[in-house]
């Protein structure tokens, strides 16, 4: 119910203030839970969960499973799992601020993730565990993390290492049975 009424306030605030490439509104709290190199859930001091996609960077997609039956309902990338794992060794069980940039169709809040000063978004793209996710980037942050992205491929860090790493959205859209598909 809390969860509603923190989603409820950022559309409106989304769609009465004039977007000038800052946060709506600033939480804290602490992770509780590291979903993959880019999503994440941290818990405020109510206790309200809040699931965050972390704004401005696209991490290599993990295998995801039904845990039950234990069958892959969607394959994983190459370096998924690194991903992951870099994210949930910085944030995993850390008290956290989340600059809330927007809420996404899903009804994820959008948000930098910072720990201490620590820009942890543009980290994961500085170390090779992400993409500048160029698409959704605005001023002043785009510059700013497509540097990052080029310095980590000159470097050949994390991902780059691979010869021609796939993009994550590329490989979603390769995931996609066209509309008119018998299979």
């Amino acid at each position: 119910m809390r969860f509603l009424g923190l989603l409820s306030m950022l559309f409106l605030a989304v769609s009465t203030s004039a977007w000038a490439g800052g946060p709506l509104r600033t939480v804290e709290g602490v992770v509780t839970k590291v979903s993959d190199g880019d999503t994440l859930q941290v818990a405020d001091r109510m206790g309200t969960k809040i699931k965050v996609r972390m704004y401005g960077i696209d991490a290599p997609e993990t295998q995801k499973g039904n845990k039950r039956t234990g069958t892959v309902s969607k394959p994983g990338q190459p370096y998924g799992e690194e991903s992951f794992r870099a994210l949930y060794s910085l944030v995993n069980g850390q008290h956290v601020r989340l600059d809330l940039m927007d809420v996404d169709q899903y009804g994820r809040t959008v948000s930098i993730v910072w720990l201490g000063r620590r820009n942890i978004n543009r980290e994961m793209v500085a170390t090779g565990n992400a993409w500048a996710y160029r698409q959704y980037l605005d001023r002043p942050h785009a510059s700013e993390f497509i540097d990052a992205e080029e310095r980590a491929r000159k470097a050949r860090l994390g991902l780059w290492r691979q010869g021609k790493p796939q993009p994550p959205w590329e490989f979603r859209k390769s995931l996609k049975r066209p509309k008119n598909s018998w299979w």
